[in-house]
């Protein structure tokens, strides 16, 4: 047994740097730094709450706001779908509060053209709904296919893993071993590993090692390890932070990996408590929280939360073959960063948009006036990603022209110097209809109905403009789209639909 759980350690550290270090063949898809909305400040923009509201904006309204902005921190996480998707094979509805839109909607694979260096494409593009006078508008953002020429930098990689009892049951630290045991040979020899466990203490297991000539004194230790009782998550975090930086690389990306079910028990269980204690550090040396979740009882809220707040992002497993997707196809395929802080701001043009709601990124909005404040955080993004943000907009009846400008601002990851690149799109330039939108435009409106379906918990789910009357018209056209598109994960959606409709039923 002891000879088994080593191996499936080993495969756990050595895979999981792989992941963030090396592609698979195929890219993807904070107090001052906070991205969430108890900022001072914080605006949401000129939105709806619900469609069929009777608030309507006013003239006045219009001319103190003439900006129509809406501005939200750049999110790449997947975690939300995943785990909706394993609740759901588990035959069980997600609780809605583990529902977030723009992680459904960044789960599949995009169409944008790519920029050719660091930074990103914007692309802007619409369709009418057929609903009154809305339609759905899609900002899509893009990094760079692939890597650079050159090297990467070496990785100074601090791995705290969760050996609490609760990972020792079926589909926790096992799943998460085995799934990610296809990139065990990913690290090269100037890369480095800290390892850091945690149970009811935590513990520096092995201080920060380079691989050359040390991979049989990595295997040694990780022998030693064995499952113990209750999962106090705070001292593993803050002890894996004290790690980094004890082993601090200059020039290397330096990232603390988590892989837990995140079902803190012990000491300290709330995220902003569990980060503020580290927060000076993480600042000073830009460590970043890359989250990996396992588990059907799973701690969404801590993991996101842990994530946000620690600059990074997190993903979700359940399986071996969503496992290989998520860290082999979605995943950036290295560590190198193509961007920092990165925000982006959507202007609606008042003289043609009566309102607009962004779907999703509810803890990532920030104040419209912070846009340009490079003291404020946004997100890290990597080459291979792209970002969707998806609006619902009401045009003035027989409105024509400018609709809106989408901006997006990014730090040079080396430099700090600030970039930005727009995009615009035109009443002229709307698709007809939904159904005549590009089939990954489809995609992204399905998966956005499907998670403020999750979400509403009603008998029906028409808060979204154009939205199908019932889970069978939205998993018949997922189908349709997985035909089209020829995309087993199109397919995948629309199995994740019917399940959902059988519980509803």
């Amino acid at each position: 047994m002891q000879g088994h759980r080593t191996r499936r350690l080993l495969l756990a550290l050595t895979a999981a740097s792989g992941l963030l270090l090396t592609a698979c063949g195929g890219g993807g898809g904070t107090d001052e730094g906070s991205k969430a909305t108890d900022r001072p400040g914080y605006s949401s923009g000129l939105t709806a709450p619900e469609y069929g509201d009777e608030h309507s904006e006013t003239e006045d309204d219009r001319r103190e706001n003439p900006g129509h902005l809406s501005t939200f921190a750049l999110d790449v996480d997947t975690a939300s779908y995943d785990y909706t998707r394993r609740a759901l094979a588990d035959g069980r509805l997600p609780d809605p509060s583990t529902v977030r839109p723009e992680e459904f909607v960044n789960s599949f694979r995009q169409d944008y053209e790519r920029p050719d260096g660091d930074g990103f494409s914007v692309t802007v593009d619409g369709a009418r709904t057929g609903d009154d006078d809305w339609s759905l508008v899609r900002v899509g953002l893009a990094t760079r296919a692939g890597e650079r020429t050159g090297e990467r930098p070496p990785a100074a990689l601090t791995f705290v893993i969760d050996i609490s009892g609760s990972m020792s049951e079926p589909g926790r630290l096992d799943l998460a071993q085995e799934s990610l045991s296809v990139m065990t040979d990913r690290l090269r020899d100037d890369d480095s590993v800290a390892l850091v466990t945690f149970s009811d203490e935590a513990e520096t297991v092995l201080p920060m090692t380079r691989l050359d000539g040390n991979r049989d004194e990595i295997q040694d230790v990780i022998s030693d390890l064995d499952t113990q009782d209750s999962t106090n998550l705070g001292a593993g975090v803050e002890t894996g932070y004290e790690t980094a930086v004890e082993g601090l690389r200059e020039g290397a990306t330096n990232r603390v990996v988590l892989v837990s079910d995140a079902l803190a028990n012990t000491g300290d269980t709330d995220a902003d408590t569990i980060l503020e204690r580290i927060a000076g550090e993480r600042r000073e040396h830009g460590i970043t929280l890359f989250g990996v979740g396992v588990g059907s009882d799973y701690g969404d809220a801590l993991m996101e939360r842990l994530a946000d707040k620690g600059d990074g992002h997190t993903v979700y497993v359940s399986d071996e073959g969503e496992a290989r997707k998520v860290f082999c196809e979605e995943l950036p395929r290295n560590i190198d960063l193509t961007a920092r802080d990165a925000k982006a701001q959507v202007s609606f043009d008042s003289r043609t948009v009566a309102e607009f709601r962004l779907i999703g990124y509810d803890n990532r909005r920030v104040a419209d006036d912070d846009f340009r404040n490079d003291r404020v955080d946004g997100g890290e993004v990597g080459p291979g990603h792209t970002v969707t943000a998806l609006y619902a907009v009401r045009t003035e009846p027989g409105a024509e022209g400018h609709l809106a400008t989408a901006t997006v601002r990014w730090l040079d990851p080396d430099t700090r110097d600030p970039h930005e690149e727009s995009g615009d799109l035109e009443t002229d330039a709307l698709h007809d209809s939904l159904r005549a939108a590009p089939s990954r435009f489809q995609v992204t409106a399905v998966a956005a109905y499907f998670a403020d379906a999750l979400r509403s918990r009603g008998d029906r789910y028409d808060r979204l403009p154009g939205a199908p009357g019932s889970f069978t018209e939205l998993a018949a056209r997922a189908r349709e789209l997985s035909g089209a598109t020829e995309d087993r994960a199109v397919g995948e959606l629309s199995r994740a639909i019917e399940r959902a409709e059988r519980r509803r039923g």
